[in-house]
């Protein structure tokens, strides 16, 4: 462990704070360093590995695909891509679909579609995107610009420019800034890296009559909140309002690098044209293949089921967690996407449950933030429940 961590710390760029643990293999929702010792995942990758580690049905299609083709470009049509294109337009609702790499670089191209579907209406080139303050896209310099967290930009600004920065869950903090020249509101469903913080029905209703009445493009960023998470397929169903564009990654690959954002065929007709966005990587066979293979288990296993399900007995445990322990200030979030924030710095708790074989992240320097695998059972839950009693009964 002692070697691999030192020359992880001689060549690897110092942009992480790793923790000081080798992480060799997973099974199910259980992870393994390379002295054997295990470890209940309660952040799947962060919020990545829907199905588990070590899923035999998923690691099968990959294996088949990579004994087919695993890169073309996108120069030439070939059929993962177009299989799993049919297959993310039909599970979002949406007409068209772009495959990136990440979830960073869908942002990217939904940015950049607002932009063009803007240009082509007046021909101009200085519209406004309005954001929300604590909001996470990404690090990209795109990404960046629309992150609400002053700090990541500051020492990598100017952006793109003309980005705006609304209170979440505030309406009239949104139309206070919308002008002739906003050309789309960004959010996250649910913020994730700013705390868990689920939209207000009130608030996600009220942004998406304001876009409406605008003509203003609503981009929701479901890359963390989405595919399952909630309890629903995509956390805007359960608010019964549909965006104009969606970023969706993290699950979707289940630990396969992929990412693609999608939109309406109104969007796709009056936007983006051959030569305005591409990518080399983006939608290739391996990568599509480990797509259609995510979105065929959760429709056969009922993965969303499944999460709403199990998501009272994972709040009741972690409430009661809270009840016992006056440092947690509260419990908030959606299905299998929870938070528990502490009176104060949430470090030492993250480092005693690694010590007690759980491993858990936080959202912000006071939260704890729990996203684990969605094929987490009843008892799984009561295990985490115990370790994380623990942690914070020696924190």
């Amino acid at each position: 462990m002692t070697d691999y961590m030192k020359l992880g710390d001689t060549y690897l760029l110092h942009t992480y704070n790793r923790f000081p643990i080798v992480l060799e293999r997973g099974e199910g929702i259980r992870l393994y360093d390379d002295k054997g010792r295990e470890y209940l995942d309660s952040a799947a990758g962060i919020a990545v590995y829907a199905l588990g580690y070590g899923n035999r049905e998923f690691n099968d299609a990959l294996k088949n695909q990579i004994d087919k083709v695993m890169h073309t470009s996108n120069l030439y049509y070939n059929e993962p891509a177009c299989l799993a294109a049919k297959d993310v337009c039909e599970v979002s609702k949406m007409d068209r679909v772009f495959f990136t790499n990440s979830g960073t670089e869908a942002i990217e191209g939904a940015i950049k579609t607002a932009r063009k579907y803007a240009f082509l209406k007046d021909g101009r080139t200085d519209h406004n995107i309005i954001a929300m303050e604590h909001s996470f896209h990404g690090r990209s310099m795109g990404a960046l610009s629309v992150t609400g967290n002053a700090h990541y930009r500051e020492a990598f600004e100017p952006g793109i420019g003309n980005v705006r920065f609304a209170s979440f869950n505030d309406l009239e903090s949104v139309e206070s800034l919308m002008d002739d020249m906003t050309c789309a509101v960004i959010m996250e469903t649910v913020q994730g890296e700013g705390g868990i913080y689920p939209s207000r029905d009130e608030f996600i209703k009220g942004v998406r009559k304001l876009c409406d009445e605008r003509d203003i493009l609503l981009i929701l960023d479901e890359i963390q909140c989405g595919m399952g998470r909630t309890g629903y397929m995509f956390a805007w169903e359960k608010y019964g309002v549909k965006p104009d564009i969606v970023t969706i990654a993290k699950a979707l690959g289940n630990g396969v690098p992929v990412g693609a954002f999608a939109m309406t065929e109104r969007v796709a007709g009056n936007s983006l044209v051959p030569g305005d966005h591409g990518t080399t990587y983006g939608g290739n066979p391996f990568a599509c293949a480990a797509v259609s293979e995510v979105l065929r288990q959760f429709r056969e296993k009922d993965i969303v089921s499944h999460v709403r399900k199990l998501t009272p007995v994972l709040e009741k445990t972690l409430d009661e967690i809270k009840d016992r322990y006056g440092i947690i200030k509260e419990r908030r979030g959606a299905g299998f996407m929870q938070a528990l924030e502490l009176e104060g710095s949430c470090a030492p708790v993250i480092e005693k449950a690694r010590e007690n074989g759980l491993l858990i992240i936080s959202a912000g320097a006071n939260t704890l933030r729990i996203v684990p695998p969605l094929v987490m059972e009843e008892d799984d839950i009561a295990e985490l429940g115990r370790r994380l009693d623990k942690a914070l009964k020696e924190a």
